[in-house]
């Protein structure tokens, strides 16, 4: 896999995971009971089944691509990214317990944006995109 893909890759995982928090804002304000019986609601547990799978594995594919770049010392980038792995781990807990539920109210939803893991995490990509876009682009033009 090419520098651009893994590069394509993290900003499609990025995108799905801050596409679903930002469906989740609306879909919390509506003051539905249930997602059943609407598209409004299929599409909430649409889009966090979306943002489950973006965010399965999220540490090892970042470690990857911090080995393929050759950041020289990784210590600082390995830090953040089991920061990131962290945060990943515990929003994925919270979207997969949300999951489960036989109906999930805007304000099952409200919680979960609430939560700091999601919030952090969404931060947290954020800001490692912006650097490991900057690596990519100094390491291209080297060669």
């Amino acid at each position: 896999m090419s520098t651009a893909e893994i590069l394509a890759e993290l900003n499609a995982r990025i995108d799905t995971i801050e596409e679903a928090y930002e469906f989740f804002l609306a879909y919390a304000s509506q003051g539905l009971p249930s997602d059943q019986g609407s598209d409004t609601g299929r599409q909430a547990r649409h889009y966090l089944e979306r943002c489950d799978t973006a965010l399965t594995g999220l540490g090892d594919f970042l470690n990857g691509f911090i080995e393929r770049l050759d950041v020289g010392s990784p210590a600082p980038y390995r830090a953040f990214i089991a920061v990131i792995d962290s945060d990943a781990r515990h929003a994925q807990a919270a979207i997969q317990l949300v999951i489960a539920q036989p109906a999930i109210s805007s304000q099952i939803v409200d919680n979960l944006n609430a939560s700091i893991h999601l919030r952090a995490l969404l931060t947290d990509l954020f800001l490692i995109d912006e650097v490991l876009k900057q690596r990519a682009r100094s390491a291209a033009a080297q060669q």
